[in-house]
């Protein structure tokens, strides 16, 4: 009797042992997991070749997305339609790429922007930041703060979700930007600043955007500020000092902003595909 009673007890955990590890193969919903795959560090890949085909050239042209966390579709079309055109440089994405910082989230994004024929930079948006989805994109697309220079221009792209971080960290982080200021003196001849919420913004740590302006100023012929985070189209002169930050669609409008970059100006249009 005793017997039996051990092997039953025995078998009934073997047989929800077994339950679990199934059901770990059928459902992968923990925010948490970090089992990455294909390209990583894909920023930094990208960097390397924009900063290599396009060193020294007078014009340069680009796409600027943001926010496409919940539109695969049309990320997809958009894709499709960027490979058509032979005036593209390269892709700038303004970041949420996430919706909820889930791993497969990064995973599938990353992997339609794979088929893209030009080369492509995420920066990192509010919503990568849930659960851990700041370890995931330092490990898919690389460091939150990063630069890089296309033709004659230096391109800033900073971490600005300052409020979805919990205000931990500094956000922006002014020693990034400072080292910048130094960084490739004389390789460029303008700056473009790059973000995902802009100064006024619920994620923008405004005690300290008049600073924030004052020291990305500090840049050689500061052309534009370009960022995502509100969904809708909008350029506004922020500070009034002449420096436009341009607000893209999210790419579920099947919008994106052509930037053409010239020696010392710029010119822009919204495109709709």
């Amino acid at each position: 009797m005793r017997f039996r009673l051990i092997r039953n007890i025995s078998l009934g955990v073997v047989s929800l042992s077994l339950l679990l590890l199934s059901a770990c193969e059928m459902f992968e919903v923990h925010p948490y997991d970090g089992k990455l795959s294909g390209a990583l560090q894909v920023n930094q890949r990208n960097i390397a070749q924009i900063e290599e085909a396009f060193k020294g050239k007078d014009t340069i042209r680009y796409a600027f997305i943001s926010d496409s966390q919940r539109w695969y579709d049309e990320l997809e079309a958009f894709v499709v339609h960027s490979n058509m055109r032979d005036d593209l440089d390269f892709i700038i994405h303004g970041g949420d790429i996430a919706d909820f910082g889930l791993t497969k989230e990064f995973l599938w994004q990353r992997d339609i922007l794979e088929k893209s024929k030009h080369p492509y930079v995420v920066v990192i948006g509010n919503h990568d930041y849930l659960a851990n989805g700041d370890e995931i994109y330092k490990k898919v697309f690389g460091p939150l703060n990063f630069s890089f220079i296309a033709g004659h221009t230096k391109f800033l792209c900073l971490n600005t979700n300052a409020l979805e971080s919990n205000y931990s960290e500094s956000i922006p982080n002014f020693d990034f930007i400072k080292q910048e200021r130094t960084k490739d003196s004389g390789e460029y001849a303008n700056t473009v600043v790059i973000m995902h919420a802009q100064p006024t913004s619920e994620q923008f740590n405004n005690n300290v955007a008049d600073l924030f302006q004052y020291s990305i100023n500090q840049f050689p012929n500061l052309l534009f500020c370009a960022h995502g985070h509100g969904h809708n189209y909008k350029e506004v002169d922020i500070f009034e000092d002449g420096i436009i930050y341009y607000q893209v669609p999210n790419i579920g409008k099947r919008q994106y902003i052509l930037y053409t970059i010239t020696k010392d100006s710029y010119d822009y249009e919204l495109v709709t595909y």
